[in-house]
C-alpha cells in the first residue's frame, strides 16, 4: 500500500510505538558489549518491551523467525539472533527493530561498536552513516521529493564509502513496508512529493567497500559482497509542514 496521510490518533499512536522502540535501542546499546550472545540481545528487546503495550512487529513477517535483526561486522541487515553467535571485542553491531502500538508501527535501527575500537575507520563508518540518516531527515518536509531525501543522504558520504542499492528506506506506520521506497541516491526533485501526515523510515546502509549485497544460506542475512565492514541507521518520521519530527527518539 501507499503510505497515506495518518490521523492525529494514528500519529498519536506512533509517536508512543516510536517512544517504546526508542527505549528499547537504548538498552540494548547499553548492554552491547564483548562475550553478549545476539540472542541474548533479542531477549533483553523481549524483555524490555513486555507489559508496555508495544508488540514486536518483526516476529513472523514473511517468516523471520526473531523479534530483532542483530547483523555483524560485514552483515548489512536481517541478522537472525543465535545462542552461538558471539560477539567479540571491536565488532560493528547492527540492531534494527520494529514495534507496534494500537495497529500503528515504528521502524528504526543504530550501529555500535562493542567494547574497544580495532579500527577508527569503523568509527568513522559509524559516525558518518549516522550523519547520512540526518542529512536525511534534514531534507525532509512537507512538498519535498523523495529524491531530496535521497540525494542528501548520497551527497553528505565521502565517495570512497558503498551506498547499499538492493536495500532502501520506505514509508511505514500501517504496514511495516508501505511506498513509496526511500533510496539512500538519487536525483533531487524527482520522486512522489510527500506531505504532512506522512510518515516514512529514513535508513542509510553504508560499507567500507563495494554497494554489492547478497543473501546468505539463511534466506535472511544480507551481507556485502565484498566481506567489507557495514553500518545501519535508521529513524521514522513524520513529515510536517516546516520539517520532520523524529517519531523513533526518546
Amino acid at each position: 500500500m501507499v503510505t497515506r496521510v495518518k490521523s492525529p490518533k494514528e500519529i498519536a499512536a506512533m509517536r508512543e510505538s516510536g517512544r517504546l522502540l526508542a527505549t528499547v535501542l537504548t538498552t540494548l546499546k547499553e548492554a552491547l558489549q564483548p562475550g553478549i550472545s545476539t540472542k541474548d540481545l533479542s531477549e533483553i528487546a523481549k524483555r524490555e518491551l513486555r507489559n508496555t503495550g508495544g508488540t514486536p512487529t518483526f516476529l513472523g513477517y514473511y517468516g523471520f523467525p526473531d523479534i530483532l535483526c542483530v547483523s555483524i561486522n560485514n552483515e548489512v541487515v536481517h541478522g537472525i539472533p543465535s545462542d552461538k553467535t558471539i560477539i567479540k571485542d571491536g565488532d560493528l553491531v547492527s540492531m534494527d527493530f520494529g514495534v507496534t502500538y494500537d495497529g500503528m508501527i515504528t521502524d528504526s535501527a543504530i550501529t555500535a561498536i562493542a567494547g574497544n575500537v580495532k579500527d577508527p575507520k569503523h568509527a568513522r563508518l559509524v559516525r558518518d552513516t549516522q550523519a547520512a540518516l540526518n542529512s536525511g531527515i534534514a531534507a525532509a518536509h512537507n512538498g519535498c521529493k523523495v529524491g531530496d531525501i535521497a540525494h542528501a543522504v548520497e551527497s553528505s558520504l565521502d565517495k570512497k564509502y558503498g551506498i547499499v542499492r538492493d536495500l532502501v528506506g520506505h514509508g511505514v506506520g500501517h504496514e511495516l513496508h508501505e511506498e513509496p521506497n526511500i533510496p539512500n541516491y538519487g536525483k533531487a526533485g524527482t520522486g512522489m512529493k510527500l506531505v504532512t501526515g506522512m510518515t516514512i523510515a529514513i535508513e542509510p546502509m553504508v560499507t567500507l567497500g563495494s554497494h554489492k549485497v547478497y543473501t546468505d544460506d539463511d534466506a535472511w542475512t544480507v551481507l556485502t559482497y565484498d566481506g567489507s565492514r557495514a553500518a545501519h541507521f535508521e529513524h521514522t518520521i513524520l513529515i510536517t509542514e516546516t520539517g520532520a519530527e523524529i517519531l523513533t527518539s526518546i
